[in-house]
């Protein structure tokens, strides 16, 4: 269903030194989940209210209203493919995927345990992790259904490649692992000091991240498991609700539970530029959960958070 609303933009100096951000209100309701596409044009959120609806930010309209089940469940995590073909939603209790060409359904599953995270690949594959421990990795377009075994303990995070043959899982059991999404065989195993919180995987590929719960983040290479290095975290605790690696391979795009978005350097691991995220003008709750960043251009970077504010900012020289 295409709509019309048009979306509110204003441009504040937020507090302190921070530069000044673009800032745009998608929703003026509460959310449970939020996913930038990764050029930025468009963002899927799920609200308490009124469904998921797909922005297109760059005509500043609502493309698409959806709903979860006929339950009312609310969407907890969404997801939309690099390629801009596909969105997924998870419910506690199903998925869903939807074309962003055409607005139509393309599939709807019940799920066996709890639903607590989604990933979607450029071919419409899906991976769901769970709170049993186990993970969905399903490929509506060849039927296949594969569930993967090789965590222990609640699944807190899930990635995929672009072409939907890498999987990446971490979990309570402090366990991050690759394997074959079409095949299930694991292919590298680290472990983290805690339960691992985030995880990602570069477009191509070729670069993995983890976070666990307390202030470990940390880089492989996917080829040979190889460690890259790690996030130079100074303070006790930085837990991630976001990560995004650029399109260049060169940085790490985060945000957090507590406003925070930063910009790291993969080489070093620095932190090369940290911002907080806008409170709205009425908000009963202080904080504001980052549920997603992304890279609209070279010089720019965007968030989405559970205020409902999309902010944009431009990138320091360096």
């Amino acid at each position: 269903m295409k709509s019309t609303h048009l979306l509110i933009i204003c441009s504040l100096l937020l507090v302190a030194c921070q530069p000044k951000s673009q800032i745009t209100e998608i929703v003026n309701e509460p959310s449970y989940s939020a996913d930038l596409s990764v050029d930025g044009r468009y963002v899927l959120v799920s609200t308490a209210n009124n469904g998921l609806q797909l922005w297109d930010l760059q005509t500043k309209t609502q493309k698409y209203q959806w709903t979860q089940d006929d339950s009312q469940n609310s969407a907890i995590d969404t997801k939309i493919a690099n390629n801009l073909k596909y969105a997924a939603s998870l419910s506690n209790h199903s998925v869903a995927l939807w074309s962003m060409e055409n607005g139509q359904s393309l599939g709807w599953w019940s799920l066996p345990s709890t639903g607590q995270s989604l990933a979607i690949s450029d071919t419409g594959s899906l991976l769901i992790g769970l709170t049993d421990g186990s993970v969905m990795s399903l490929d509506p377009a060849n039927n296949s259904l594969i569930k993967f075994l090789g965590h222990s303990e609640k699944v807190n995070s899930v990635a995929l490649s672009n072409d939907g043959t890498l999987a990446l899982t971490g979990a309570n059991d402090k366990q991050v692992i690759l394997w074959h999404a079409k095949t299930g065989q694991p292919i590298h195993t680290w472990a983290l000091p805690t339960r691992a919180i985030k995880v990602a995987i570069s477009q191509d590929g070729s670069l993995v991240f983890a976070a666990d719960s307390t202030n470990q983040g940390l880089f492989w290479q996917a080829s040979d498991g190889q460690t890259l290095g790690k996030l130079n975290i100074s303070r006790r605790q930085m837990n991630f609700s976001a990560a995004r690696f650029t399109n260049d391979n060169k940085h790490l795009l985060t945000g957090t539970p507590a406003r925070e978005v930063s910009l790291w350097q993969i080489s070093n691991g620095k932190m090369l530029a940290n911002w907080r995220v806008s409170r709205t003008e009425h908000a009963q709750i202080k904080g504001a959960v980052v549920y997603s960043v992304a890279e609209p251009t070279n010089n720019h970077i965007s968030s989405i958070s559970s205020n409902g504010l999309l902010e944009t900012w431009s990138l320091p020289v360096q």
